[in-house]
């Protein structure tokens, strides 16, 4: 196969060189960005209800954002009617047009699933927009590159054949859309065929992958950390190899994002040659792609400003979103959208915190529903990840999964974290990994080791062992086995664990 590596590199300078330009001055460019989304916006329904066309005659950049940020901004249930008049078929309703393409993300309170907009336009400035940036941020950094000589392989979900739509509407994983719509072109650089990526059942779809792969000459690969764990070690196992390196000895790059990569990197420099592997974060969500890794062993990412995204800020404990350009470093907020997927001061639910301001980078904090904070010590996904990562590291453990909860404090005790855990490689001792756990957190959150002071006010984590697959177990109970489902890390009660629980005694039963 013809290495296109270098004939590539002047097309992704230039989506670089873009991207760069937007950095200039954000506040222009976002403003820019604002003016020409509400524009558009106000030729829909929701732009008349919400009176976008007075947001886009604003004379002054200045009074634009201040029309704008006298808008309400929305969460999913406040747009759920406008979306459900989309997926009927309505045309002019969150942006102009017929949208034929929804990414079904994970339920709300009232457990109905989330169908967020793909229209055309997001599809191609947003979501591939940031997939291109992410290539060029790569390729700028490593100017031994190889990655087009071969195949990547893309590692993504399937539609919901389940749902009675429209014709020619489709509900899924938004990297279902991705793979299906994706430029012809792309086929040639891509493993699996679009048929065996597309596939919904996970248990037929994981030998096809592997069948699919196991001769390609594969330069990177992209997916969730987790899902595409067990795929390599599928792959390696099939092979009869000792890493995957043997079966594909020109893989140098992981494009991860999804879930915090910290807690697998273990068992990827098991299943990789470490010396010959990279790996390049992205955050890219059902909203829309909105920040890259851009220099190697940084965990920080620049936030996108050319891929259609406005984007707002709300901080902690705060009532009103900032514009990104009153970003302070250090500050943890949630990420508010605007984007031509249709989407209105949308609240993501995720936090991220600002490394920096100008460049402005991110880290991801987690989401805004997933924290701890049942006795004030406010522990969050971030936290949790490097605790995790850090109690492996003294223990030797490897983890695969895991999830926690509060328990609440009863007669004669305390309350505590309890952590259902499933090891990949078991720590040399289960109640030195609570510890370790308990003190990495200790150490990552103030407040938690605040209240474990002592022992006054809250008691040690209690670790539970899950059996092996009881979380693929609970996720397929769930209708969400699949390579872009994830299992929630923290809650605030135990809606999640308790099931879990409850499963993880029935298998241990049967063995």
């Amino acid at each position: 196969m013809i290495d296109f590596t270098d004939i590539s590199r002047p097309y992704f300078r230039r989506v670089a060189k873009a991207e760069a330009e937007a950095r200039l001055d954000p506040r222009q460019s976002q403003l820019g960005l604002l003016r020409d989304l509400a524009s558009r916006g106000a030729e829909t329904a929701f732009g008349a209800d919400r009176g976008l066309s007075k947001v886009a005659s604003a004379p002054t950049g200045a009074e634009l954002y201040s029309r704008f940020s006298s808008m309400e901004p929305c969460d999913y249930p406040a747009i759920r009617p406008y979306v459900m008049r989309m997926v009927g078929g309505e045309a002019d309703v969150l942006w102009p047009g017929v949208c034929r393409r929804f990414a079904q993300s994970s339920g709300t309170s009232d457990g109905k699933s989330k169908f967020i907009p793909i229209t055309p336009r997001g599809l191609s400035r947003c979501h591939y927009a940031g997939a291109a940036y992410s290539l060029a941020s790569y390729l700028a950094c490593y100017a031994d590159s190889h990655v087009f000589g071969g195949k990547n392989f893309i590692l993504g979900g399937s539609f919901a054949n389940e749902l009675e739509l429209p014709e020619g509407v489709k509900v899924g994983d938004l990297s279902a859309s991705l793979i299906d719509r994706i430029n012809p072109l792309v086929n040639l650089f891509r493993v699996p065929s679009k048929k065996t990526a597309l596939m919904a059942d996970w248990n037929e779809k994981l030998p096809a992958l592997v069948e699919a792969s196991l001769k390609a000459d594969v330069r990177s690969i992209s997916g969730v950390p987790s899902w595409f764990l067990t795929v390599l070690k599928r792959v390696v196992e099939r092979a009869g190899a000792t890493t995957i390196h043997d079966v594909w000895p020109n893989l140098e790059v992981f494009f991860h994002g999804g879930i915090a990569f910290g807690p697998y990197r273990g068992q990827y420099d098991r299943v990789t040659d470490p010396a010959r592997m990279r790996y390049w974060e992205n955050y890219n969500a059902s909203e829309g792609f909105f920040a890259v890794q851009e220099r190697p062993g940084s965990p920080e990412m620049g936030l996108l400003l050319n891929a259609d995204t406005f984007y707002e800020l709300l901080p902690q404990g705060a009532t009103l979103p900032l514009p990104l350009w009153e970003a302070e470093p250090g500050m943890v907020a949630e990420l508010v959208i605007t984007s031509s997927n249709g989407l209105w001061r949308y609240r993501t639910g995720d936090t991220v915190k600002i490394e920096s301001a100008d460049p402005l980078t991110i880290t991801i904090a987690g989401r805004t529903k997933a924290f701890i904070n049942a006795f004030g010590e406010e522990v969050m996904v971030y936290n949790a990840d490097a605790a995790i990562e850090r109690a492996c590291a003294v223990t030797g453990a490897e983890v695969l999964n895991y999830t926690a909860a509060p328990v609440y404090a009863g007669d004669g005790t305390r309350g505590r974290h309890q952590w259902l855990v499933e090891f990949a490689a078991e720590p040399s001792s289960r109640d030195e990994f609570a510890a370790a756990l308990d003190r990495a957190l200790q150490g990552e959150n103030s407040d938690y080791q605040a209240k474990r002071a002592g022992g006054i006010f809250l008691d040690a984590p209690e670790v539970i062992a899950a059996a092996p697959g009881v979380f693929d177990r609970w996720l397929a109970s769930t209708g969400k086995l699949g390579g872009q489902r994830k299992v929630p890390r923290l809650a605030n009660d135990r809606s999640v664990i308790d099931p879990l629980l409850r499963l993880n005694d029935e298998l241990n039963r049967i063995t």
